[in-house]
């Protein structure tokens, strides 16, 4: 799929003018990555995305019982599967998707080769993705704490 860029800005320039209107409901599924630009890059990383496309990165959101996020985040090749687990939630208007990952499996088809906790990101230093839009044909984007825009397509 192709990205226009520039309308991507024009419509983060929206979010955070207006907000986004995005709800937790919104960001259920599981988003393939398909394109990500690095932090002031106007061009995408061609081989960075490629690379992530070859191997199965997705970000998998579903709900929780407490209203709260629970994100899954993984890559694959060829059985061999890495993946970070954790809560999320939503702040404010554009929203932010603020998260954290508490453990890192690996995983060989449905062995576990490695299972560990991860330590708890200082205060105030968590990730996020700043949402800037979630289309009705089965996109979204949004700018990382890093400053990266990413731009995912939802999995069927």
């Amino acid at each position: 799929m192709n990205v226009d860029h520039s309308a991507l800005l024009d419509l983060e320039k929206q979010a955070r003018q207006a907000g986004s209107g995005l709800t937790a409901s919104d960001l259920v599924g599981c988003w393939r990555l398909n394109t990500i630009w690095p932090k002031g890059q106007t061009e995408a990383s061609v081989l960075n995305g490629w690379l992530l496309r070859s191997i199965g990165a997705c970000l998998e959101i579903r709900g929780s019982s407490d209203d709260g996020l629970q994100l899954r985040n993984a890559v694959n090749l060829s059985g061999l599967t890495l993946q970070f687990t954790g809560p999320g939630e939503l702040n404010g208007r554009q929203p932010l998707l603020k998260f954290r990952f508490e453990q890192v499996e690996l995983l060989l088809g449905r062995f576990t080769l490695l299972k560990r906790e991860l330590p708890s990101p200082q205060e105030g230093r968590e990730p996020f993705f700043a949402l800037i839009n979630r289309s009705p044909e089965g996109w979204m984007a949004a700018r990382g704490r890093g400053g990266g825009l990413a731009f995912w397509t939802l999995r069927d």
